[in-house]
């Protein structure tokens, strides 16, 4: 079963038609790129996209990225780097750690040029890459929301909101 932009649409209600539209085909490399290849797989990716990228209106975190200044668990080590590599993507890859390891990952200088995930392909592959960097789609196989959440997260920020499009997904796939 493939998912439509009518499907789209139920999962993320607040979504406009045009980014459906721009992010559909997008999803669906994603989806075959990463092996995100079951329906349940896919309703829990879609979840966390939809937590994380305000059901695909966001490919910028709207914060300005100063809490992550001095963050070495991200990476951050020189001043500027938290605003530099603020969340960014559909699952919104967030400090230089993961700037660094996500360019290797998709053959993309973001160190050099952040804001390449902000364009939807790379937004999109940045998550598809994250998910599968992290194993996620292990835990999606055992329906395992609340350690998805973590690894996405870092914690449990908009977990029922998670669970809301975990649902949709589930119900639409």
């Amino acid at each position: 079963m493939s998912l439509t932009e009518l499907k789209l649409k139920i999962i993320y209600p607040q979504a406009r038609a045009s980014r459906i539209h721009l992010f559909l085909p997008l999803l669906e490399k994603a989806f075959d790129e990463f092996e995100i290849n079951t329906p349940l797989r896919q309703a829990h990716f879609l979840a966390q996209v939809g937590q994380e990228s305000g059901q695909l209106n966001y490919v910028k975190e709207l914060a300005s990225g100063e809490s992550y200044e001095g963050r070495l668990d991200l990476g951050n080590t020189v001043h500027g780097d938290g605003v530099l590599y603020k969340g960014r993507g559909l699952i919104q890859i967030t400090g230089k750690h993961n700037y660094v390891l996500c360019g290797l990952g998709l053959n993309l200088p973001l160190l050099q040029k952040p804001e390449l995930l902000e364009e939807p392909l790379y937004a999109t592959r940045s998550a598809g890459w994250y998910w599968n960097n992290k194993n996620l789609n292990s835990f999606a196989d055992k329906d395992n929301i609340l350690f998805i959440t973590k690894k996405i997260n870092g914690g449990i920020n908009g977990l029922e909101s998670r669970e809301q499009f975990l649902s949709k997904a589930k119900e639409v796939l």
